[in-house]
C-alpha cells in the first residue's frame, strides 16, 4: 500500500490533502468535522487582531453547462470572529489531532510589532505552523494588507522577515496570482526567510452582472465591488504558476498547491509539478467534507499502479517536461485521424477547422447522397493543433504521429543553425 504521509518544511500530515484558509476553516466545529473525515491538514482561517465586518451577499458563481459551481468569485474578508475565540478553538483542535497538519493563516496591519505579536499569539496555540496571508484580492488590500503586501516583493520580503523574527515554528507564504511574474513574488518570500509557499490565492474578478437588474454579481443593495475568483476554472493558472516556482532554481523551499483541485486528479497533478501537498476550498463548499475518502483513495490506487511506494516518488516529476516554447521540437509532428466507426457524423469537428482554424477536414455527401456527410482529415493541410479532438463529443478523433523525416531540433537551435548556414529556412505551410 503507498504511503501518502507527506513533510511540507518539517509540518508532518497523514496525508497530503489540507484544507485551505477559507469558509470551510472557520471554527473549532467545521475542522473536526474535516479532520474526523479523514483530511491530512488545515489551515485555519486567517486570523487577525480585530474581526472583520462582512457583507451579504458576498458569494457569486458561473456555471458551465450542466457543471455547477465551474467557477466562483468571493468578496469575504478573513475571520469575522474575535482573536481569542479563535486562539482557543485552535488550541483545543491542535490538542485533540496532534497527528494532523494545523497551520494558523495570519494577517495584521504592515506594523512590526503587530506582526510579530501576531506570530507570538498563533504559536502558543501549538499549531504547527504560520501561513502569511499575502494574497486576499479584495477589502483587506484595499486597507493596506493582503495583495498589497504580496504585489511588492520589498513588502512581501520585510514582512516576512519580521515574522521570522518572532516565529519558532516553520513559516509559509502564501503567493498573490495577481502580479505578472510569480517567480519575482516567490524568490522575494525566500529572500526573507520563508521556509515554504503556498499558491494561488484567489485571482481578481468581477463574477457578472445580472441583465434584469443590471447590478453586478454579487450584489450588495445593488452594488458591487472586485473579488477573488476560484474553483475549476481556475486550476490551469495555478498549474502555470506552481511549475514556474517549482523549476527555479531560487525557489529553494516546499510548495503547496492551491486553485481548483476537486478529485485526487487534480491533487496528483500539483504533486507531480513540485507540491508536498495541497489545499482545497472550494469543492468542499460544493460538496462538503466527505470528498477526501475518494481523494485519498483514488491518490492510493492510482500511486499503485504507477509503482509509486511514497509521494516522494511522485513529486516533482513532470517539472523537467516544463520548457520554454523554444526548447521544444519543431520537428515533431501529429496529426489527427477519424475513426469511421465511431464517428456520429455530427459536423463539430468539420465547423470548427473550417471556420476557425486550418481547414484540414473535408466534408463529402453520404452514400447515395441521403445519409449524413462523411468527414475524412485533409494529411497534406492538418497543422496537429487538437482543435477536432478536443470538441469530438463521441472520440473518435485522435492524434497520431506523423514522421517528418526529420530529426528532432527546437526553434533555439534552429535559429543557431540557420546563423550559421547549417539549414535551410523554414517557410510557412501552404494552405490547402
Amino acid at each position: 500500500m503507498p504511503d501518502l504521509t507527506t513533510d511540507l518544511c518539517g509540518i508532518k500530515a497523514p496525508n497530503p490533502f489540507w484544507l485551505a484558509s477559507a469558509p470551510p476553516t472557520n471554527s473549532e466545529h467545521q475542522v473536526r468535522r474535516a479532520f474526523e473525515a479523514g483530511w491530512g491538514g488545515a489551515v485555519w482561517k486567517t486570523i487577525t487582531h480585530e474581526a472583520s465586518v462582512n457583507v451579504s451577499s458576498r458569494y457569486a458563481a458561473i456555471d458551465y453547462g450542466n457543471r455547477k459551481v465551474m467557477g466562483m468569485n468571493n468578496i469575504e474578508l478573513i475571520t469575522d470572529r474575535p482573536l481569542e475565540e479563535n486562539l482557543a478553538e485552535i488550541t483545543r483542535v491542535k490538542r485533540d489531532f496532534p497527528d494532523r497538519a494545523l497551520i494558523a493563516s495570519v494577517m495584521v496591519e504592515p506594523k512590526q510589532e503587530a506582526w510579530h505579536d501576531i506570530t507570538k499569539q498563533a504559536q502558543d496555540t501549538g499549531v504547527d505552523g504560520l501561513e502569511l496571508n499575502f494574497g486576499c484580492p479584495h477589502g483587506m488590500s484595499e486597507r493596506g494588507m493582503g495583495s498589497a503586501v504580496g504585489q511588492v516583493p520589498e513588502y512581501t520580503a520585510m514582512i516576512t522577515e519580521w515574522v521570522k523574527e518572532a516565529a519558532e515554528i516553520p513559516v509559509v507564504v502564501k503567493l498573490t496570482p495577481n502580479v505578472t511574474d510569480i517567480t519575482v513574488i516567490g524568490r522575494a518570500a525566500v529572500a526573507g526567510g520563508a521556509d515554504g509557499l503556498s499558491l494561488i490565492n484567489t485571482i481578481n474578478s468581477i463574477m457578472g452582472i445580472d441583465l434584469d437588474t443590471l447590478a453586478p454579481l454579487p450584489s450588495v443593495r445593488g452594488k458591487g465591488t472586485h473579488g477573488g475568483y476560484c474553483g475549476p476554472a481556475v486550476k490551469p493558472v495555478a498549474l502555470h504558476m506552481v511549475s514556474a516556482l517549482a523549476g527555479d532554481a531560487a525557489v529553494t523551499v516546499p510548495l503547496c498547491g492551491i486553485g481548483g483541485i476537486r478529485s485526487w486528479r487534480d491533487a496528483a497533478e500539483f504533486l507531480l509539478l513540485g507540491c508536498a501537498a495541497i489545499q482545497v476550498c472550494t469543492a468542499v463548499m460544493h460538496r462538503g467534507f466527505d470528498i477526501v475518502k475518494n481523494m485519498k483513495k483514488g491518490l492510493t490506487a492510482w500511486m499503485e499502479e504507477k509503482g509509486f511506494d511514497t509521494l516522494g516518488d511522485l513529486i516533482g516529476k513532470s517539472v523537467p517536461a516544463i520548457r520554454t516554447w523554444g526548447e521544444l521540437d519543431i520537428n515533431y509532428k501529429v496529426a489527427a485521424h477519424i475513426d469511421q466507426e465511431k464517428c456520429n457524423r455530427c459536423g463539430l469537428c468539420f465547423t470548427a477547422c473550417e471556420d476557425g482554424c486550418y481547414q484540414a477536414i473535408r466534408k463529402e455527401p453520404g452514400e447515395g447522397g441521403t445519409a449524413k456527410a462523411v468527414y475524412t482529415v485533409k494529411e497534406e493541410a492538418c497543422t496537429g493543433c487538437n482543435m477536432c479532438s478536443l470538441i469530438c463529443p463521441v472520440g473518435c478523433i485522435t492524434m497520431q504521429e506523423v514522421d517528418t523525416g526529420r530529426p528532432p531540433m527546437s526553434w533555439d537551435e534552429y535559429l543557431k543553425r540557420l546563423a550559421e548556414g547549417k539549414v535551410e529556412k523554414i517557410e510557412p505551410p501552404k494552405r490547402v
